[in-house]
């Protein structure tokens, strides 16, 4: 079993949650994500939003989407926007505009939701997008694969939106993409017909349940049985069963889910400051409103082998967590690591090597971008959502 993805509830900082949480071979928590209770987030709805204002300077608007919500938009999405209402055709948009959108980021602090025109509808093997009209297929497919998944889409009409097989579609039949491409395309089409019949601040689509969006980031391997999905809940057992997603349900009442998995522990730990590493070394996580500050420390560690080679194993034992730490804690934005200091270029070219290694199995976009002159390594990794902190703490604003 490479994966084990458990959904659960959970009681934490007495507030009850439904937890996504993701473990490998060796049962150690790589990835989690939470939902309080009856608050469900807007991410990936689909809503008719006016404009309140459009900023000429930022190259941007401001737009409602109704219950008080303001959104930002960027004008450089404006790419085959669906307008329900208009004002004026002079320009781009105009305050009063009514205009079919979809929210890409959730408010974080002192930021809006970001919204954009650019539509996406996603499946288990393939996304229609209205923003590129063009055949696109996962680079992590083989060559082979992408050759056959040309060919068999070469006569598809993409004049009206885009199509992108994804790495999922590996496992899928001819017949499976075909009959879920028709399907999203269906849903594109009547959305699209129906829209200006629709009232503003209406949403128009909502959003698949957000563990149903976390496991189609993860390529779930159903060919070879080699990942499994488990839940003590019905009725996420259900819904998971009708989008196709293989599911065990756990019924031990003796020895609940959440025992078993002690995912509660788990994000308590995820929480913490410092991060305790095998060798004795530690890790000091550091967020601030700018960035992520990590610093790495020897600690404890008291090996006897040369100071270089220590110093080596350390760092990269250190990358290893790191990447570990970045999808646990969903740590986005820029980060910079303070490694322990390395004179010796080969040592620093390895750990660049080792850590960029690690980081390829994030299903979130992540860039280890340089070292500074001080030696600091930077690295940005895409804002999809609330970190887990925030998730936790409902940080919003």
């Amino acid at each position: 079993m490479n994966r084990r993805f458990v959904i659960t509830e959970s009681q934490i900082h007495q507030k009850n949650f439904t937890v996504f949480a993701e473990y490998d071979a060796d049962n150690r928590l790589m990835a989690v994500s939470c939902e309080e209770k009856g608050k469900q987030s807007i991410l990936g709805n689909i809503y008719i939003a006016r404009v309140r204002d459009v900023v000429e300077n930022l190259n941007a608007a401001f737009l409602d989407i109704g219950a008080g919500i303001t959104c930002y938009y960027s004008l450089e999405d404006f790419k085959n926007p669906i307008f329900t209402h208009r004002t004026s055709t002079k320009k781009k948009l105009c305050q009063g505009d009514e205009i079919v959108v979809q929210v890409i980021k959730d408010a974080v602090k002192t930021k809006f939701p970001v919204v954009t025109t650019n539509l996406s509808f996603t499946g288990n093997y393939v996304v229609l997008t209205t923003a590129n009209h063009k055949l696109g297929v996962s680079g992590k497919l083989s060559d082979e694969v992408r050759k056959t998944y040309k060919e068999q889409f070469a006569s598809c009409d993409l004049s009206e939106y885009g199509l992108i097989i994804r790495t999922a579609a590996k496992d899928a039949s001819p017949e499976e993409l075909l009959a879920e491409y028709k399907a999203l395309r269906e849903e594109l089409i009547q959305l699209r017909s129906t829209c200006i019949h629709k009232t503003c601040y209406q949403c128009l689509r909502q959003s698949e349940p957000f563990y149903v969006q976390e496991l189609r980031k993860r390529s779930i391997d159903r060919a070879e049985d080699t990942d499994e999905i488990i839940t003590d809940m019905a009725e996420i057992g259900k819904r998971l069963q009708q989008y196709g997603f293989p599911v065990r349900f756990y019924q031990d009442a003796s020895y609940p889910l959440d025992r078993l998995y002690p995912v509660a522990s788990g994000i308590a730990d995820a929480l913490k400051e410092r991060v305790w590493l095998k060798s004795g070394a530690n890790l000091i996580i550091s967020p601030t409103e700018a960035m992520t500050v990590i610093d790495v420390n020897s600690g404890k560690n008291t090996a006897s082998k040369t100071k270089r080679e220590n110093i080596l194993r350390i760092n990269i034992e250190a990358a290893k967590e790191i990447a570990r730490q970045f999808r646990l804690r969903n740590i986005s934005g820029i980060c910079i690591i303070d490694f322990i200091n390395m004179k010796a270029k080969e040592d620093t070219s390895r750990l660049m090597q080792e850590f960029r290694s690690f980081l390829k199995s994030d299903p979130v976009s992540v860039q280890l971008v340089d070292i500074t002159r001080l030696g600091l390594v930077e690295v940005t990794r895409k804002k999809e959502k609330r970190s887990l902190y925030e998730q936790i703490y409902d940080i919003r604003s």
